[in-house]
């Protein structure tokens, strides 16, 4: 259900179109704006200058000669969004079904240069039949002009893609290789293939939206990282996402003026249930920690035992990544791990300091996740968090156990600072399994085995399941309260401000992909 907060955002957002609100909110109803409704949504007022308004299609096949229209199915061209300058396009369905043609293709090209050399933030609204049929090659080529573009600007400026239309075959690469892709629900899709050559090939029987809809990318696949209710809730959605990031990876995210006062949260407190079998909610720990309604949620409805997402802490963008004790126990697994890395990377490419929130009893077990590589998908988290340069804190709550310790985040894969709570256990594994191992034959030989491994647990939980151990050899280098996780976050991140690595001289790394 709707929110009072998304029903006041929305109605702020119209009545910034003056006299064509009652025309756009009518259409706003249906679920889908124009091209040029979206831009305006988009920018700031009378902030959007048009590039190429005049360019038309240059095929003379098929009766094309007849059929000229300017802009040829795309708006291109740059404005401001909350005052900081950024490059748009927005495909025109209206125009040959917004299909991609050489001069459609030229003209997204031409604002993706100006955005690298400027510095700026592409933000791509796709609306798309795929390529224009009747240009044959030269559409495809115009594709991979595009795509080629993607690549160059990847890590360099921020590239948004809001899918809010069809979105099929070759068109589908672009926005994959986009930093953040958002969807709108029952309107728009992505795949490579469509229902009708599924059906030819495979002979399943599944529609656009079962195939490639919102609900199945953000659930299913991962493919998309939002999704959004209609399209004004998608413009709005795209607008908070560039609000955590800078203009591009040279600059830092823009901080929110902030005045520190008593950062103590007592709600921290009693999250942590007494028995560590018990799961909580992880998105209880982040609300107690980041700015108040500053949690903005990346992938939320897949692969739900870890947790990413942006937040401000004083007034500052931070990206979260965090175990969730309630899917899973909290697990990494498959999904899970690609999910992190690939949002981890995301934050370093852009300067984006990373706070990892640590309850993790190891990587999830079974032939389903070692057939499906869970050593190489593992290994991206690893790989990426080891690559990480941006300022990085950890913060270990309850379980950190086997080598999933290592890959969260630890001292020894680079992370700047280690916090633990009391609660905190480090450990190879869980008493009762190590207990098993280890004390194996003096269980066995006991009159009450039962009672002997109970002893055995207690005798190993007292060496283990807490954090001093690792404080002690400074793994970790502070136990904290729970209450003062905030301040000691904040006062953290401050003195990382100006952390400057180098590393190693080399072409790029080769992550296990």
């Amino acid at each position: 259900m709707q929110d009072k907060k998304d029903l006041l955002n929305e109605k702020i957002a119209l009545a910034k179109l003056g006299g064509g609100a009652k025309r756009i909110e009518k259409q706003h109803a249906k679920g889908k704006l124009t091209a040029r409704e979206r831009i305006h949504l988009l920018m700031d007022d009378g902030s959007f200058d048009e590039i190429g308004v005049l360019v038309t299609h240059r095929t003379k096949d098929f009766g094309m000669e007849d059929q000229i229209f300017y802009g040829d199915g795309v708006v291109t061209g740059h404005g401001t969004i909350d005052g900081r300058p950024v490059y748009v396009f927005a495909q025109d369905f209206t125009v040959f079904g917004g299909s991609l043609s050489e001069t459609h293709a030229e003209k997204i090209c031409k604002i993706m240069d100006l955005a690298m050399k400027t510095g700026l933030p592409l933000i791509g609204l796709n609306d798309s039949g795929g390529a224009r049929i009747q240009e044959g090659v030269r559409s495809l080529g115009g594709y991979a002009d595009i795509f080629y573009r993607n690549v160059m600007a990847s890590g360099v400026i921020p590239q948004i893609s809001a899918i809010m239309g069809p979105c099929a075959g070759g068109a589908v690469y672009s926005p994959a290789m986009t930093d953040f892709t958002i969807m709108v629900e029952n309107s728009s899709y992505m795949f490579v293939t469509g229902p009708n050559v599924v059906k030819t090939v495979t002979n399943e029987e599944v529609t656009s939206e079962e195939l490639g809809g919102a609900s199945a990318h953000s659930t299913k696949s991962g493919v998309t990282h939002l999704t959004a209710r209609n399209d004004l809730d998608c413009i709005l959605q795209v607008k908070k996402l560039l609000s955590y990031l800078p203009q591009n990876c040279e600059e830092k995210p823009k901080s929110l003026p902030y005045e520190t006062k008593e950062e103590y949260r007592d709600e921290l407190e009693n999250i942590i249930p007494d028995v560590a079998t018990k799961p909580y909610d992880i998105k209880q720990v982040i609300t107690g920690i980041a700015d108040e309604d500053s949690f903005y949620e990346i992938h939320k409805d897949y692969a739900e035992n870890i947790v990413v997402g942006f937040a401000r802490l004083a007034g500052k963008s931070i990206g979260i990544v965090a175990n969730q004790p309630m899917s899973l126990a909290g697990c990494l697994d498959v999904n899970s791990s690609k999910k992190a890395a690939r949002f981890t990377r995301t934050c370093d490419c852009f300067n984006v300091p990373l706070l990892v929130l640590v309850d993790v009893p190891g990587f999830l077990p079974g032939t389903d996740q070692e057939w499906n590589a869970i050593i190489t998908n593992g290994a991206k988290l690893l790989y990426a968090l080891s690559e990480a340069t941006v300022p990085r804190i950890s913060l270990i709550t309850r379980k950190a156990y086997g080598g999933a310790y290592d890959v969260m985040n630890s001292k020894h894969i680079g992370a700047d600072i280690n916090f633990a709570w009391p609660s905190a256990e480090i450990a190879v594994m869980g008493a009762k399994g190590a207990s098993e191992i280890i004390f194996r034959k003096e269980i066995s030989a006991a009159e009450d085995p039962a009672a002997k491994l109970l002893e055995k647990e207690q005798e190993y939980a007292k060496l283990f399941a807490n954090p001093y151990s690792a404080a002690q050899r400074g793994f970790i280098d502070e136990v904290i309260m729970p209450r003062d996780t905030r301040r000691k976050l904040i006062r953290a991140y401050a003195l990382l401000e100006n952390k400057a690595v180098s590393l190693p001289k080399k072409k790029h790394g080769n992550i296990p992909l």
